[in-house]
C-alpha cells in the first residue's frame, strides 16, 4: 500500500476523536451543575468525589484515580482545605506523605453533589434509553479492559 492509497481520515468518524469529544461535552454539561451548586472547578470536583467514594487517600492516589496531574490535585486539595471540606494528616511513618480525608462539611457537600450526579446520569440514561445506556457502559468497560488502565482502585 502506497501513501497515495491511504484513504483520507474523517476525524469526526474516528472513534478516539468521538470518544474525546463526547467525554468533553458530557463533562462540560455536568460541570455547570457542580459549579452552580458548589462553586467547584473540575479538579476540585474530581478530588472531592474521589475522597467521597474511597475515603482517606494521598494526593498521588487521587491523581492516579482521576487522571489529573499532581499540580492540579495540589491546587484542588488546597482549595478544598481552604473551604474546610478536607483535612490533611501527616503519615506517622513518612512525614513527606499526607493522608487526605473529607471533613463533616466536605462529606455533606459530597453527598449533595453525588445526588445531583446520579440525577445527571439518569438524564443521560433517559436520552439513550436503558438498552443503549447499558451497551455504552459495557462497550466503554471493554475498551478500558483491553487497553489497560492506570486508575487506582
Amino acid at each position: 500500500m502506497t501513501e497515495q492509497d491511504v484513504a483520507p481520515l474523517s476525524l469526526e468518524a474516528f472513534l478516539p476523536y468521538k470518544l474525546n469529544r463526547v467525554a468533553e461535552l458530557v463533562s462540560r454539561r455536568f460541570a455547570v451543575i457542580y459549579k452552580d451548586h458548589a462553586g467547584l472547578t473540575r479538579p476540585e470536583w474530581r478530588t472531592l468525589a474521589t475522597l467521597g467514594q474511597y475515603g482517606t487517600l494521598t494526593a498521588k492516589s487521587i491523581g492516579a484515580h482521576s487522571s489529573m496531574h499532581k499540580t492540579k490535585v495540589s491546587r484542588a486539595v488546597q482549595s478544598l482545605e481552604d473551604r474546610k471540606w478536607l483535612a490533611r494528616m501527616t503519615d506517622e511513618h513518612d512525614r513527606r506523605v499526607e493522608h487526605l480525608t473529607l471533613t463533616k462539611e466536605g462529606a455533606r457537600n459530597y453527598r449533595n453533589l453525588a445526588k445531583l450526579a446520579h440525577e445527571f446520569e439518569m438524564g443521560l440514561k433517559d436520552i439513550l434509553g436503558e438498552e443503549s445506556f447499558e451497551d455504552l457502559n459495557n462497550g466503554l468497560a471493554a475498551v478500558e479492559d483491553q487497553l489497560g488502565t492506570e486508575i487506582f482502585l
